[in-house]
């Protein structure tokens, strides 16, 4: 059985939410961070999640390839439309997507947004941030503690309708019950630790973990959109 769970909140101080969410039948699941001026950046998340939702439901399987395929193509779309208005022009999105086959899970991912693992009692995150401050990190220049306090721990190095030709990471791993998924946005991560979010994920089965994720980020003061997609599989 799998159960899912989401939750997205404005946050305290942004004036609309350009964070969505999708669950796109059969068992793909999205996440995406809009950014740019005025209205752009809502705009930009749903087009990759309107985007998504069209290349993978013409899929009868649906591979990391396919994901690769669906951020390419609202890459090009994000910036066919911003080419066309110019309020929009250097509007993106981050996506992170999930989506599993079987036994095995497949992912594909731009930006800041993340996808966790956890298992056996052991959180991990499966996708790299591409931002500055993970740079930072990398090369020992700060801590992961520093990162999430850092003045430009908000600057992405890529994301989705930037970029002309863009990098997608993809992957794969197997799926076995009892594990958790997570995705999620940064504004639950620049405020809420990782050793927090596997608390909550690992804790009461029958709890809303979607929303206690966005009330604890809420409760941390979170200044940004916060969104939470949480699968458990329990066979």
């Amino acid at each position: 059985m799998t159960r899912v769970y989401t939750a997205t909140d404005i946050g305290h101080r942004r004036r609309k939410n350009e964070d969505i969410l999708a669950c796109i039948e059969p068992e793909t699941y999205l996440v995406a961070d809009g950014m740019g001026g005025h209205a752009a950046g809502e705009v930009a998340s749903r087009m990759m999640a309107e985007t998504a939702s069209a290349v993978i439901g013409a899929q009868e399987d649906v591979s990391e390839r396919i994901l690769e395929k669906a951020i390419l193509k609202a890459n090009d779309d994000i910036r066919r439309l911003a080419d066309e208005k110019p309020e929009y022009e250097g509007m993106g999105t981050t996506a992170t997507l999930f989506h599993r086959e079987g036994t095995v899970g497949f992912w594909a991912h731009v930006g800041d947004s993340r996808l966790y693992l956890w298992r056996e009692g052991t959180m991990r995150q499966i996708t790299h941030d591409h931002s500055l401050v993970s740079e930072l990190v990398s090369k020992g220049t700060i801590t992961p503690e520093e990162a999430r306090q850092h003045p430009q721990r908000n600057v992405i190095t890529r994301a989705v309708g930037v970029e002309r030709e863009l990098l997608v990471d993809t992957g794969s791993f197997s799926i076995q019950a009892g594990d958790i998924l997570l995705l999620c946005t940064d504004g639950l991560t620049t405020v809420v630790s990782d050793e927090i979010i596997g608390e909550i994920l690992s804790g009461n089965p029958l709890e809303d973990k979607a929303k206690t994720l966005v009330s604890r980020a809420l409760d941390a003061g979170s200044r940004d959109n916060i969104t939470a997609v949480v699968i458990l599989y329990d066979t």
